[in-house]
């Protein structure tokens, strides 16, 4: 016992007796755990962003898109598909078949666009949000702040109305009332018969600048078409989801008179299918980051392993005489090895104090700019960093303590 305390004296001793080298070690170990930190704390805070708006719509719901036939339902193709129109085989009636199922207790469908609004003077290029009625029961952070939303009744009857997001709706008419005013989209009336609550953006979608109006009205009188490019469903016990995804496809294969499953030009989705995608691909991605933020970890095992050499060499006269009053190979083994690892300590608490300092930073930064991201640093992230630091330190200082452990006495001396 005594014989390890002197080690830890006589390492403590050289570090600080060679503090620029000592902190020139240590920057290179802070710099590689406050990489590691900062990788593992923000992929954990965006995931949960994401993860969290896209549960926002509701885990109790099942979506079912167009699909271009043998092609994954998670491909971008589907995704160009739907929005230039080449997918144009999902119809209003295939949605109400599936509505009829015995788990479904509410559903909704939309298109989604694009058109020139104006009112007097005020022009903008407008999202447009077609959809049936059902909408403002299923998604509930839908929600109605004056006025009325649409009936069945106007979309089935064509009625030129819309409901207008908050920020839209500040755009065009400012601090006055929009209600009953009529708003200008290609050129026709439309009457403001609601105006929505403030409810933000996911992602990069705002909804507050979007314009609702009913989803028949939009298919004739502004697209010209007479397709759907999605169907929300909401359902009545979320532990049936597996069943109700398989009744869908059922009776979409039968309304497309579909016979195998490569023909398919639908998918059926359910939120936690989603979710598990997300946590599946941030997982790789995190993987991925992780590895390489470690090669700078490494550089810093480099860099001790540097001065650990240079150490050696410096001190080869103190190794000899160590040595020559009966200092044994592991005493001047230990001595050494635990510089590095003191170093790669002391690095590492600077750099868990440093990362967790960033990571509030950054969350601050993120609240002000209206995105409710919680950049925290998990226990996990430090016990990664700390442990990625330990053994880089011991790997890269190994060699040369055991390098200074072998030296003769003799040849130590004469040296000097």
């Amino acid at each position: 016992m005594y014989e390890l305390f002197i080690s830890i004296k006589l390492a403590f001793k050289s570090l600080r007796g060679n503090m620029g080298r000592t902190i020139l070690s240590i920057v290179g170990i802070v710099i590689g755990v406050v990489s590691v930190i900062l990788v593992l704390s923000f992929g954990v805070g965006i995931k949960g962003y994401i993860v969290g708006q896209v549960e926002s719509f509701g885990t109790d719901i099942i979506q079912i898109e167009s699909k271009v036939p043998q092609v994954s339902k998670y491909s971008s193709q589907n995704f160009r598909g739907a929005v230039t129109g080449a997918i144009t085989t999902f119809k209003l009636k295939d949605a109400e078949a599936v509505a009829k199922l015995q788990n479904i207790s509410g559903w909704y469908v939309g298109n989604i666009g694009q058109a020139i609004t104006s009112y007097g003077s005020t022009t903008k290029q407008a999202i447009i949000y077609a959809a049936t009625s059902g909408l403002f029961q299923v998604d509930q952070q839908t929600k109605i702040a004056e006025g009325q939303i649409y009936t069945d009744a106007e979309d089935r009857s064509l009625a030129q109305v819309v409901v207008l997001g908050s920020s839209i709706k500040d755009t065009l008419f400012g601090q006055d009332s929009a209600l009953g005013k009529n708003i200008k989209i290609k050129g026709s009336n439309y009457k403001v018969i609601g105006v929505l609550q403030e409810r933000g953006a996911t992602g990069f979608f705002n909804f507050d600048d979007v314009i609702y109006m009913p989803l028949q009205t939009y298919q004739k009188k502004l697209a010209g078409i007479d397709y759907i490019q999605s169907a929300i469903f909401k359902l009545k016990d979320k532990n049936l989801t597996d069943e109700t995804i398989a009744e869908a496809t059922g009776v979409m294969d039968h309304q497309h008179n579909i016979t195998s499953p490569d023909k398919e030009d639908f998918a059926v989705n359910s939120i936690t299918e989603v979710t598990d995608i997300l946590n599946q691909v941030f997982l790789i991605i995190n993987i991925l980051l992780v590895s390489l933020t470690s090669i700078s970890l490494i550089v810093g095992g480099v860099g001790i392993m540097n001065v650990m050499y240079v150490s050696v060499t410096e001190r080869t006269a103190e190794v000899g005489l160590r040595k020559a009053v009966g200092a044994k190979n592991s005493d001047i083994m230990k001595q050494f090895l635990f510089e590095a690892v003191f170093i790669t300590i002391f690095g590492g608490l600077v750099g868990i104090m440093i990362g967790i300092a960033v990571t509030y930073i950054a969350t601050q930064l993120a609240f002000k700019a209206g995105f409710a991201v919680a950049f925290g640093v998990s226990w996990y992230a430090i016990l990664v960093g700390v442990g990625f630091s330990l053994l880089t330190g011991i790997s890269f200082g190994l060699y040369p303590a055991r390098k200074a452990s072998l030296l003769s006495p003799m040849e130590a001396l004469r040296k000097e």
